[in-house]
């Protein structure tokens, strides 16, 4: 395949690569349209939709790098409406993933760590005290009987259960429901006790502990999770119904059809305007000579720390902050689209470099957990929350912020082999 693009000329290698970007376009459009309403059906519509966003994106970045070599008035007004097109229908998607990063980040920061190993109890034939008197017992769990009597249970509990206090009873009377609801959706990290029985006090969360039990409680964030989750999946999942409405409204729109329709020319026949001396290979050196630029702006000494507590202060500084510190980075994700786009069309069916993949991985979590904290500022923003929801909501704000900087150092990594072993 490589040698078939060595062969021909620069014209034909572009017209061959937006061909079958247009030819997926077309496809996708297809299973879209043909696809059921049922839950088969419809991940096989989500599916589509995905891979008429990735058919849209290179088609776009390819108009936009190598545009001296088309048609520049077709290529001016395709491409907005591409770039429309991709924005609606990734707009659903990049919802439900956050809500499901921040469902997921407050499950792990709300649960509990694990116990630490207790002492062992003394054994029963331990040797007595000076004096010859024994060490002082206590009642069997469960029972209200000393050692040696006859054991008789508590009514209404098992032989060994753990009886919880009345404060700890009043706690889980006023938090269980809401909590229990959550729990079952989102783990057992914020399990409340399914029912009165053995160990109710180990497996209560949020709740204070009972009598003679080691464990501390949990604090707040236990509390102020499941309503901090209850409170983003409200939102997520009102903005994911509406982007999902949008979506369904551009398939149907007039708009889209236009798209569609010079897609559909493009996939048979692709407006040139190449000289015969043409060369892709400037054009595609100019995309990367501007991702390189972009790159150098960055602070990519500062991000080379595993913990970058500088920057994160002015990360969680303002409101404003992250947006103006995360900017930089998203214009060198857009960048390094375009330049891997561009390797796409110049290497064919050939791998392309898999540090360029990592950066771009990298830079992709970058922006799914600049995008998390966003949604958690906007959420602790809410009017009359509950103090504990608020607390929840900036504790994931600072974790998703330390997300931002665990993805930058990522980047700094694979950026820097890549110009080391770059010839």
């Amino acid at each position: 395949m490589a040698q078939q693009h060595h062969e021909m000329t620069a014209g034909e290698t572009l017209s061959v690569y937006l061909q079958d970007q247009a030819t997926d376009f077309l496809r996708s459009l297809r299973l879209h349209r043909e696809s059921s309403t049922d839950a088969h059906g419809a991940e096989e519509s989500l599916e589509a939709a995905r891979a008429l966003r990735r058919a849209s994106r290179r088609v776009g970045a390819t108009l936009h790098t190598f545009r001296p070599l088309l048609d520049p008035e077709w290529t001016e007004s395709l491409r907005p409406e591409l770039a429309w097109l991709s924005g609606t229908l990734a707009r659903e998607h990049a919802y439900a993933a956050r809500l499901e990063r921040l469902l997921g980040a407050l499950h792990r920061l709300s649960s509990p760590p694990p116990p630490a190993p207790s002492a062992p109890l003394p054994s029963p034939s331990a040797p007595p005290l000076r004096g010859g008197y024994a060490p002082p017992t206590h009642p069997a769990p469960g029972t209200d009987r000393w050692p040696g009597a006859t054991a008789r249970p508590t009514p209404g509990l098992p032989p060994t259960a753990d009886v919880p206090t009345a404060v700890g009873r009043r706690s889980a009377g006023r938090l269980g429901p809401p909590l229990a609801e959550r729990s079952r959706e989102l783990g057992e990290g914020w399990a409340q006790p399914q029912a009165e029985g053995a160990d109710t006090a180990k497996s209560r969360q949020g709740a204070l502990p009972a009598q003679g039990s080691a464990k501390k409680p949990t604090g707040p964030l236990a509390v102020g999770a499941a309503k901090a989750a209850a409170l983003l999946e409200r939102q997520l999942t009102l903005a994911r119904t509406r982007a999902h409405s949008a979506a369904l409204q551009a398939f149907g729109s007039s708009r889209f059809h236009a798209v569609a329709d010079n897609v559909a020319v493009l996939a048979s026949e692709v407006p040139l305007h190449a000289t015969p001396d043409a060369d892709l290979k400037p054009l595609a050196a100019t995309a990367e000579q501007h991702l390189a630029e972009a790159v150098a702006d960055l602070p990519l000494l500062r991000a080379g720390h595993p913990y970058n507590a500088e920057a994160l202060v002015h990360g969680l500084a303002a409101e404003t902050a992250p947006e103006a510190q995360d900017a930089p980075w998203l214009k060198v994700r857009s960048l390094l689209r375009l330049h891997r786009y561009a390797q796409e069309v110049l290497l064919g069916e050939a791998p392309v470099d898999p540090r360029i993949l990592q950066a771009g991985q990298a830079l992709d979590l970058h922006r799914e957990a600049s995008d998390a904290a966003a949604a958690a500022a906007s959420a602790a923003r809410t009017p009359r929350i509950a103090p504990a929801t608020a607390y929840a909501l900036g504790v994931l704000h600072a974790d998703q912020r330390h997300e931002v900087e665990a993805a930058r150092f990522a980047f700094q990594q694979a950026w820097l082999r890549e110009a080391v072993t770059a010839p």
